[in-house]
């Protein structure tokens, strides 16, 4: 991509514009923003360096291939302080779109922007909202990156930078202002272990200068005068500033350099920008198309399931369609879509209330149609607490007599999530370009967005083939994971693992070795820590799908369990089981082999996952079961099964799942989800399959009282290629993955 870079003169910037080469991205121009007045930016809210004055040196500096250099001439003015942005008049991020949107229109082949952020949440959501609204990719290489490491590899790689600005305790102003970065790194790092500041300023401890790294090649940067000025005489922490006042360009001896030049040197021009800011465009739905598209939900025969609780339930929408083949995707995820938006305004809801979303489409190679339809639907702009997390998996729907989009959202009913949206290219995890967000926390449950393997600097797919995608995959996990003071390993109830049919069954042993491997390897990382208590057995779940984004063989999404308290121990002591003993339905009795392809992992008192399988050995167990008494009928599982034996599937597995809830003090009305994977090979219809299990739960309401069923279904029915409890044995006649989580008693 050819990039612009915002420079604020310091070393951060610098560095950041030096990882874009390494990444293969192509300069096109610098941009800064310069302050009103001399040291106007001190104690200002953003990225300006004290030293701004000399950032038209570094567009001197540095050798580009165009000769365009932008700077901006407004003053810093910060208005809007709260962590999210939205547009604000006068403010400084403002000034900002104004100087990117003038490059943009100066080199129309810009297509991404360079910033030094490393752990300010408050400058990346600024630089992406500006780059979101022109259409331009964030490139934020040092975000997450230890400092430590950054530090030294500043040094190492030869940016040559000095202090302009210190504001913390063991920095003094007469001793350390005009001082090098690599001469004052050891007095940082002892500073570190005394009082804990960062080591690359980004508490604000001090602001930088760089006067050479490998980027100038045309020039070094010559301080000749300056004065040392105090800001603040705090005894504890004094504030100073460096004052420039006579500088020069050193011009240097060609040398090879890592800044790509194609042509002879040109002499660059700068530019002041200023104008006045345009009014944003924003992208209106036409009422008149959402008045066919609400036409559409009354025409077309949609259906609904639905579980509710207190604080959250999970609406699963598709489209029955066996008599009619739907147009295209487009026209089908507006219907469901529409329908979704319809459904939680009747209950005074909308997508600010959605936690998670499922998007089901039938033919991924239309992934950036789906896309262009989704964000009419579902913006920043709608979601002002924050995008919910998503993930999009092709499955057979078609071939189970449905439309071409199928969705389920996950909701809560009050607003209390906080939501982790990077849309910024960086090394720490892949970004979310889009409107949907890598994870989203709420009440101590973290949802994740389906991680693919992705490199996430490049964002391409890492090669190596699916055992090396799925170990990219976890580790992109970990990394969001961390944003939430967790751990994959620590802390989840629950993985899914979808997998794509692209790569031969024998590969299929190395996936499941290569999940058994890296989190083996983890778990030795947090023993050399001391961090094994309170750990989980996560429940796992392997799914055949017949696509899934970018190509990939893997995809993995986690659910984790994210305490309050960083130090609350999990409570693993099982509840007292002598009077919560289950009921028998359907002439169930307790047997060992009931067991067989279960999971579970129980949080006592707050949250239960479970896996249920039925394989080809407990469904011919629960025939047999049935037929005890009678002369039993030979059944192979692995041919079409009929009718009655799908109904004693379908009543078995409702009374296995309730057992679990009643003995671990649970009720339906805590459900969450409950999904049913059925594969296509069954050759039953989604909706034949749909009537027997909604008809089963009908029959256990009238049996018992710990469930009610309404016109929607509590369960949501998921056609697949295959599913089971590892990536070997994909072969289950039927799954279900039951999440339930206890709502909270109020504060």
């Amino acid at each position: 991509m050819k990039v612009v870079g915002l420079v604020s003169g310091g070393k951060d910037s610098c560095f950041a514009m030096m990882k874009c080469v390494q990444y293969g991205h192509q300069y096109a121009l610098c941009a800064a923003d310069r302050c009103a007045g001399q040291f106007a930016a001190v104690g200002r809210f953003r990225w300006a360096s004290v030293s701004c004055n000399l950032c038209r040196m570094h567009g001197s500096a540095v050798i580009q291939k165009e000769n365009t250099r932008i700077h901006k001439a407004s003053p810093l003015r910060g208005k809007h302080h709260n962590l999210g942005y939205t547009m604000t008049t006068g403010d400084e991020v403002e000034d900002m779109f104004i100087l990117l949107n003038e490059v943009k229109q100066q080199i129309p082949s810009i297509t991404a922007v360079s910033s030094g952020a490393i752990a300010s949440d408050y400058q990346r959501l600024r630089v992406e909202s500006v780059c979101s609204r022109l259409g331009l990719v964030s490139l934020a290489y040092l975000w997450k990156q230890d400092q430590s490491f950054l530090l030294q590899e500043m040094i190492k790689t030869g940016i040559s930078a000095i202090f302009v600005k210190v504001a913390a305790i063991g920095l003094d102003p007469s001793k350390h202002l005009g001082k090098e970065l690599s001469y004052l790194k050891p007095h940082l790092v002892k500073l570190k272990e005394l009082y804990g500041i960062n080591v690359c300023g980004e508490g604000g401890e001090y602001e930088t200068l760089t006067l050479d790294c490998p980027l100038f090649e045309n020039a070094r940067i010559v301080l000749d005068e300056f004065q040392i000025l105090l800001h603040s005489s705090n005894s504890i922490a004094p504030v100073g500033i460096l004052h420039p006042l006579a500088f020069h360009l050193e011009h240097k001896q060609e040398t090879g350099s890592m800044v790509a030049s194609n042509g002879p040197k040109e002499i660059h021009l700068v530019r002041d920008v200023q104008r006045d800011c345009p009014q944003r465009c924003e992208e209106k739905r036409d009422p008149a198309v959402v008045a066919i598209h609400s036409t559409e939900v009354n025409r077309r025969k949609l259906q609904i399931s639905k579980t509710e609780k207190s604080d959250a339930f999970s609406v699963s929408c598709w489209l029955q369609d066996t008599c009619k083949t739907s147009a295209d995707l487009q026209e089908d995820l507006n219907v469901v879509l529409n329908k979704i938006e319809l459904h939680l305004m009747e209950f005074n809801f909308s997508w600010e209330n959605v936690l998670y979303i499922h998007l089901y489409i039938a033919d991924m190679s239309k992934f950036a149609v789906a896309n262009e339809t989704y964000v009419k639907y579902i913006t920043q702009d709608k979601c002002s607490f924050g995008v919910p997390s998503r993930s999009t998996i092709e499955l057979p729907l078609l071939q189970v007599g449905l439309g071409r989009a199928y969705l389920e959202v996950l909701v809560a009913k009050e607003q209390s999530k906080r939501v982790l949206h990077v849309q910024s290219i960086s090394c720490w995890a892949p970004s979310c370009i889009g409107p949907y967000s890598q994870a989203t926390l709420h009440k101590e449950v973290l949802h994740m967005a389906g991680q693919l393997g992705l490199d996430p600097p490049t964002m391409l797919l890492c090669s190596g083939g699916p055992s090396a995608e799925l170990e990219q995959a976890l580790e992109n996990s970990e990394a969001v994971a961390k944003s939430f003071n967790c751990s994959i390993l620590k802390s989840a109830v629950f993985f899914a693992i979808y997998c794509s049919p692209s790569f031969p069954t024998s590969e299929r042993q190395n996936i499941h070795e290569k999940q058994e491997a890296f989190l083996k390897k983890m778990k030795l990382v947090h023993l050399d820590c001391g961090n094994m208590t309170d750990m989980l057995n996560p429940v796992f779940l392997y799914v055949l799908v017949p696509g899934l984004p970018k190509s990939a063989s893997v995809e993995v999404k986690p659910i984790l369990y994210a305490a309050d308290n960083e130090a609350a121990e999990i409570d693993h002591v099982m509840p007292d089981q002598s009077t919560k003993v289950a009921q028998s339905y359907w002439g169930f009795q307790p047997e060992h082999w009931h067991d067989l392809g279960l999971q579970e992992c129980i949080i006592h008192s707050k949250i239960c996952a479970v896996i249920l399988s039925i394989t080809a050995e407990v469904a011919s167990r629960i025939y047999v079961d049935a037929a005890a008494g009678t002369n039993q009928e030979n059944v192979d599982a692995q041919i079409s099964l009929s009718k009655g034996q799908m109904e004693r599937i379908a009543r078995f597995c409702i009374y296995r799942l309730d057992k679990i809830l009643v003995e671990n003090c649970f009720a339906w009305d805590d459900a969450t989800n409950l999904r049913i994977y059925f594969p296509t090979s069954l050759h039953i219809s989604h909706e034949t399959l749909s009537l027997i299990f909604a008809t089963a739960f009908d029959e256990f309401a009238e049996m018992s009282a710990r469930v009610e069923t309404g016109k929607e279904p509590v369960f949501s029915l998921i056609p697949v290629l295959g599913a089971g409890k590892s990536a070997t044995s994909m072969d289950d006649i039927i799954t279900c993955e039951l999440f339930v989580r206890k709502s909270q008693a109020p504060h």
